[in-house]
């Protein structure tokens, strides 16, 4: 019997309807905008400007684990850093429209940074070192830690379970994630115990808003517990003489608000080598969602998987490298 996707049911009259609901004057003007995981639309307002209504996945998280998100993002911006709370209607930041959960932002525009500009690192390292300043006051109480079993185990247990691999590639897979996730121990190992603390979780170029101001740091869904470097490592790229230039940047603005723990350096590519890991298994487990299937036509063919392959192979290469030196 088939199943229908969680937000098969969030149709344009249901989002103009839930936020009718809960007092919001639309005037019918309805934009889908860029999100696979959750449902994420500007509505035209009768009065006032345009709005951005979020609607989460179902049974992704709890309600205590979005309101966690929600205050520590206002706990941010009370503190003038610049991200995008939530707003507040009727005392509450987390709305409920039948079965669904959802929150109502004010937009705001801009451009991906120039991550090849230095200025421009430097200032994106001074606010997530304003970011981890605040995060490391008090731990979540309600949202998980990034570690290997939840972003590398659990995720390989999926796809082998749940027959995503190949048959003819199984073995091959099987046999080099194994090998990359004795990497990554050895990577947490050789780090040691260094600072958890709560983080954006999903710091990329795309979630950083650029305007002549400067940043906004949108989209914590993802927030969680975990090392620092989570937050500065998705936003190197290129050669590792490149990589280290643009962590010694990154840096040289961090550090004006946090201090920065070199061991977590080790912890770099492994938690690189988790992402890609996470990564396949985040599409498997919502392959029943159309918009994961227009979007990736490529996932779960045999070439998709042969690349996966070869990136882990790199992978175990790069963690068994000297950390970056900054």
């Amino acid at each position: 019997m088939h199943t229908p996707h969680p937000f098969s049911s969030l149709t344009p009259d249901a989002v103009l309807d839930a936020l009718e609901g809960i007092g919001l004057r639309c005037d019918g003007r309805l934009l889908a905008l860029n999100s696979y995981e959750n449902r994420v639309y500007q509505v035209g307002m009768e009065d006032g400007p345009p709005l951005i209504a979020k609607f989460y996945r179902p049974e992704r998280w709890p309600a205590a684990a979005i309101l966690e998100e929600h205050a520590f993002v206002s706990e941010l911006a009370e503190r003038e850093i610049p991200v995008v709370p939530a707003l507040q209607i009727d005392d509450r930041t987390l709305h409920d429209f039948n079965g669904y959960r959802f929150a109502v932002f004010p937009r705001h525009g801009g451009r991906a940074p120039e991550l090849d500009d230095r200025d421009t690192l430097e200032w994106l390292g001074r606010f997530i070192g304003r970011i981890h300043a605040v995060g490391q006051l008090e731990p979540f109480r309600h949202r998980p830690t990034l570690d290997i079993a939840s972003f590398g185990e659990e995720p390989v247990e999926y796809l082998l379970a749940h027959n995503f691999i190949p048959a003819e590639l199984r073995e091959a897979y099987s046999s080099v994630v194994e090998h990359a996730l004795d990497s990554v121990r050895r990577c947490f190992e050789r780090a040691g115990t260094v600072r958890h603390l709560r983080l954006h979780g999903d710091c990329h170029a795309g979630n950083v808003l650029w305007t002549d101001a400067g940043p906004h740091f949108v989209d914590f869904d993802d927030s969680r517990m975990g090392p620092a470097i989570q937050d500065l490592w998705m936003l190197l790229s290129g050669e590792r003489a490149e990589q280290t230039r643009q962590l010694g940047d990154l840096l040289a603005g961090y550090e004006d608000f946090c201090d920065f723990d070199p061991r977590e350096l080790h912890l770099l590519e492994a938690l690189r080598t988790l992402r890609l890991i996470h990564y396949s298994a985040w599409i498997a487990r919502r392959w029943d969602d159309t918009a994961f299937t227009t979007a990736f036509p490529w996932f779960n063919t045999q070439r998709y998987w042969q690349d996966r392959i070869l990136e882990l192979r790199e992978q175990i290469a790069a963690m068994d490298e000297p950390p970056l030196a900054v």
